[in-house]
C-alpha cells in the first residue's frame, strides 16, 4: 500500500474483494478498481450509488468549499449517466466549527442540491474531539435509472474517440495556490492564474451533459493518480489500448508553471472537475459543442484501440507507454509546502 492516498490495487484484490459480505442476486455491479459506483436491481431499476470522504476547506471560503465537496461527492454517480437524485451525509464536526460556520455549510449544500434535483434522504451530524479540516465526514450519492442507460469507466470501444474535459492538475494547482500563495514563491500573476482553476473543479454537470448529447460509451473523472491513472484504469478495465496524443491534451492556465516550481507531473497529479470520455466516433462533435456551450473546455486527446494479443490493455502517448503512476505526488506537495509554511 502507499503511505497517503487510495490503497492500491494489489491490496484491494487480496484482501478487499474477496471479503464483500453476502452475495446477493441484487448487486449487479459491486466493488471494482477503477470503477467508483456499485449498482443494485430494484424492481428492474437501476440504483446507482456511491460513497466518498466530505472535505472541507475552510481557507477557500465556506461557500466554495461546500460546493467543491459536494461536486466530489456526486460526481461518481454523475459519471454513471444517471442524474444523482438522492444524498445520504455524515458530518463527524470539529469541536472548533462553530454552529454559524456549520450552518454556511450546510445550507450551500442545500442549494446546490436543490438545483440539480438531489434530496438529502437521511445523515448524522455531530461534534466530536478529534476530527480536524478537511476530513469532516462522508456521504452517500444515489440515483436512480434505466439499467440500460449506464454508462460505465471500462465501457470503451476500439474506435471510440477520447475526449478530455478542462485538463490535467487543475484541482491540484488550484488548491496548493490558493492554501499556500506565499510559500509558493512564483509571481503573482501565475498565482492568480492557478487559483482561478478553482473555479473549474465542477464535473457533475460536464458529465451529464455529455452523457445526454451523444453517444458516450465511458466516463471517468480525474481524481488520484491524474490524467495518467484514469486513462489506465479505463484502459485496463476495456482491455483496449488508448493511443493518447500529448500535444492535444489541454494545459490551463497556471497549471505548468505550478508543477514544474513544486517538481509534480501534472499527469499524474489529482484533477477532479475533469473528465475522460470516451465517445462513438459519430459522436464526438455533438458531446464537445454541448460541453463547449456550457463553457467547458474539451478536446479530442486520442483514441481507443484493440489491444494485441496477450495485452490486458494500456496507454500510449506518443507511441510511450504511460503507467499508471500509482502515488499521487500532490499528497507530498502538500505535505512540503505545510512545512514551509510552520
Amino acid at each position: 500500500m502507499s503511505d497517503l492516498g487510495k490503497i492500491d490495487r494489489q491490496f484491494f484484490e487480496s484482501r478487499i474483494a474477496p471479503n464483500l459480505g453476502a452475495e446477493r442476486d441484487d448487486v449487479v455491479l459491486g466493488p471494482s478498481h477503477g470503477v467508483d459506483f456499485g449498482v443494485i436491481d430494484v424492481g428492474e431499476r437501476a440504483l446507482v450509488t456511491a460513497t466518498d470522504p466530505v472535505s472541507i476547506l475552510p481557507a477557500l471560503g465556506l461557500e466554495r468549499a461546500a460546493r467543491f465537496a459536494l461536486d466530489l461527492i456526486l460526481a461518481d454517480v454523475a459519471v454513471s449517466a444517471i442524474p444523482p437524485s438522492h444524498l445520504s451525509i455524515c458530518f463527524t464536526l470539529p469541536e472548533t466549527m462553530s454552529d454559524e460556520a456549520f450552518g454556511t455549510v450546510w445550507e450551500t449544500i442545500h442549494e446546490e442540491c436543490a438545483d440539480l434535483g438531489v434530496a438529502v434522504v437521511t445523515g448524522h451530524t455531530a461534534r466530536y474531539s478529534d476530527p480536524s479540516h478537511p476530513w469532516i465526514g462522508a456521504a452517500t450519492a444515489m440515483g436512480v435509472g434505466d439499467h440500460a442507460a449506464i454508462v460505465r469507466p471500462d465501457g470503451a470501444r476500439a474506435g471510440d474517440r477520447l475526449l478530455l474535459t478542462t485538463g490535467p492538475a487543475v484541482e491540484s494547482v488550484g488548491l496548493l495556490s490558493t492554501l499556500f500563495p506565499e510559500e509558493l514563491e512564483l509571481p503573482d500573476a501565475v498565482i492568480a492564474d492557478a487559483q482561478e482553476r478553482l473555479e473549474e473543479v465542477h464535473c457533475v454537470r460536464d458529465a451529464l451533459t455529455a452523457a445526454a448529447a451523444g453517444p458516450v460509451r465511458a466516463m471517468h473523472d480525474v481524481t488520484e493518480g491524474g490524467l495518467a491513472g484514469a486513462l489506465n484504469e479505463m484502459a485496463t478495465g476495456a482491455g483496449a489500448r488508448f493511443e493518447i496524443d500529448r500535444a492535444a491534451v489541454p494545459i490551463r492556465p497556471g497549471v505548468a508553471e505550478v508543477c514544474e516550481h513544486l517538481e509534480i507531473d501534472p499527469w499524474a497529479a489529482t484533477s477532479c472537475g475533469s473528465l475522460v470520455i470516451a465517445v462513438d466516433p459519430g459522436g464526438v462533435d455533438v458531446v464537445r459543442e454541448a460541453l463547449e456551450e456550457r463553457g467547458t473546455v474539451v478536446a479530442d486527446i486520442g483514441r481507443v484501440e484493440t489491444s494485441s494479443d496477450g495485452d490486458e490493455g494500456g496507454v500510449l502517448a506518443d507511441g510511450e507507454r504511460l503507467e499508471h503512476p500509482r502515488v499521487d505526488p500532490s499528497w507530498d506537495a502538500y505535505a512540503k509546502l505545510a512545512d514551509r509554511r510552520t
